[in-house]
């Protein structure tokens, strides 16, 4: 996940399957962060787009740890 947060948090938001191309993750594995809240998007036209505060958010908890952390504790 190493795409620098947009610059302004009036950024467009960008369409999710472009952002997890970016990032380089599988769209199943947006589609789960998605269900547990990790990963929060908009509906636009039947289509989901994550804004430019999300994804600084998204980015934050990343790096700080947090994403991922629940999923262990399942599994166990």
């Amino acid at each position: 996940m190493e795409p620098s947060p947009p610059s302004t948090p009036d950024a467009p938001p960008v369409a999710l399957d472009k952002w997890t191309a970016d990032v380089g993750i599988n769209p199943s594995t947006a589609w789960q962060w998605r269900k547990r809240g990790w990963l929060k998007t908009v509906n636009i036209a039947g289509r989901h787009y994550i804004t430019a505060a999300q994804r600084v958010e998204f980015l934050r908890r990343a790096e700080a740890g947090e994403i991922g952390r629940a999923s262990c504790r399942e599994r166990v």
